[in-house]
């Protein structure tokens, strides 16, 4: 077996955000060329959302992250002149809540319970009905448990989202990796006491600056970053 990572006290849990590092959100662009003539515009949404998803949090409100969703493709819409309708926004939240996995993440998921760890997830998303999106993406059943930050109305990457599951599942936060594409959730679990595992999916990358927190793990390949995290835990 491989020895546990120095310096790593070995984890029992590993928790996955959702959107884009398990579900695809490149398959959101058709609507992006559809509205504004260019799907690259997507990633300007996205990054708003997440920006004013952390200032709603920094301000001490909340907005449930599907009704910012719409508002950011408002103001979008706004800053290029472009109209939205109605239409357009529930077009938006339908495409999120059915997004397909990567191709990478079911055989990653499979190396990670088979090594016996528990897989759950925690996403700035708000619970949906069934069928979920990851009961339509054929992920649901890896997972014992699916966390919202909803339940405690701060999005990550906020301690309290992070010390929410821990608590939740009776363990402490370094009981715990977070796996995530985004830098900045890697960064809140590290602060929080989560190892870090970092994947670098298209248009994610490490931010390598004095004081920023590098994650204990990174690779563009999840299976890859799997079997790191498995290695690094003594698993």
């Amino acid at each position: 077996m491989p020895d546990q990572k120095p310096g790593l006290k070995p984890v029992s849990t590993i928790v996955f955000d959702v959107n884009e590092t398990l579900l695809d959100i490149t398959t959101l662009e058709p609507l992006f060329q559809r509205v504004f003539g260019d799907p690259s515009v997507m990633r300007e949404w996205f990054a708003e959302l997440i920006l004013y998803s952390q200032t709603m949090t920094l301000s001490g409100r909340y907005t449930p992250f599907g009704a910012l969703a719409g508002g950011v493709l408002q103001m979008v819409g706004a800053n290029k002149d472009v109209p939205i309708t109605d239409d357009d926004v529930a077009e938006l939240k339908s495409l999120i809540g059915s997004m397909p996995a990567h191709a990478d993440v079911a055989p990653a998921l499979r190396k990670l319970r088979d090594a016996g760890f528990q897989l759950v997830t925690l996403t700035n998303s708000p619970p949906s009905p069934a069928p979920s999106p990851l009961e339509k993406a054929g992920l649901a059943d890896f997972f014992e448990r699916s966390f919202s930050i909803d339940d405690v109305e701060k999005f990550k990457p906020h301690p309290a989202t992070y010390q929410m599951v821990a608590e939740t599942l009776d363990l402490q936060t370094d009981d715990l990796c977070m796996v995530a594409c985004h830098l900045w959730d890697t960064i809140g679990a590290q602060a929080a006491g989560c190892q870090g595992a970092f994947l670098t999916r298209p248009n994610n990358n490490l931010l390598e600056a004095e004081g920023v927190p590098q994650p204990h793990f990174r690779s563009d390949d999840l299976v890859d970053l799997s079997e790191q995290i498995i290695a690094g835990n003594g698993s």
